[in-house]
């Protein structure tokens, strides 16, 4: 008990919040359909999603890490930003991997993308069909994994020198330049697009650049 409250609030709350709902995920049916995040011109897209995904994870090594990452790097920007300022940062920079990764979805299947369209609006398909062939298509996206490298982002801002000692990297690393080279590792994949790859590489690349973006307005402004 002692341990979850040296936690900073909304650290505490969303590690809570995602555990709920991964289980939630686990027992209700049809949960991961109606709440993970469909592509943005599929018929079972909901503005809801882009919150709920955020809380949600695809196996029980997805939330493992991505919760250890918000507690050991969250803890630390919520104490230096505040806890409101944090929430508000946290969602920010979740939405904004979301505008990242729509986006490469749509470069990469644009004529995909069209031809669903014509298909639909010719009466070829029908709503059934049109719905599951961007189900087909792209995957629904789950996870805080584009928020927490949005909190990635902000902690090497602010601690930028502070060395983080990881797994299977045999000497401590500055975080400025553990961040850098992540995201030069998560670009690169990114762009290879390997087959079978489902990672939401440009989800990761988009929250780490608008945390990037919003701290440093927020800096100009003086408001942190």
């Amino acid at each position: 008990m002692n341990f979850l409250n040296n936690i900073p609030p909304v650290t505490k709350n969303i590690i809570i919040i995602n555990v709920l709902v991964y289980a939630l995920q686990n027992v209700v049916p049809g949960f991961n359909l109606n709440f993970g995040l469909h592509f943005f011109k599929s018929p079972d897209f909901q503005a809801y999603q882009l919150i709920t995904h955020m809380f949600m994870h695809g196996g029980f090594y997805h939330i493992l890490f991505n919760m250890y990452g918000v507690y050991m790097f969250g803890s630390a920007l919520e104490q230096r930003m505040g806890s409101q300022k944090f929430f508000s940062y946290f969602l920010m920079t979740g939405f904004g991997a979301v505008l990242l990764h729509f986006a490469s979805m749509y470069w990469e299947s644009y004529a995909v993308v069209n031809e669903i369209e014509q298909l639909f609006a010719n009466g070829t398909i029908t709503s059934e069909q049109y719905s599951t062939a961007y189900f087909n298509t792209f995957n629904i996206t789950v996870g805080a994994s584009g928020a927490l490298f949005g909190v990635l982002a902000g902690f090497a801002m602010f601690f930028p020198n502070q060395r983080l000692f990881l797994m299977f990297v045999p000497v401590p690393i500055k975080a400025k330049y553990f961040v850098l080279f992540y995201a030069a590792y998560e670009l690169y994949i990114g762009i290879s697009n390997s087959p079978g790859d489902n990672i939401a590489h440009f989800a990761h690349l988009g929250g780490a650049l608008f945390g990037y973006i919003i701290i440093k307005s927020w800096k100009n402004k003086g408001t942190i």
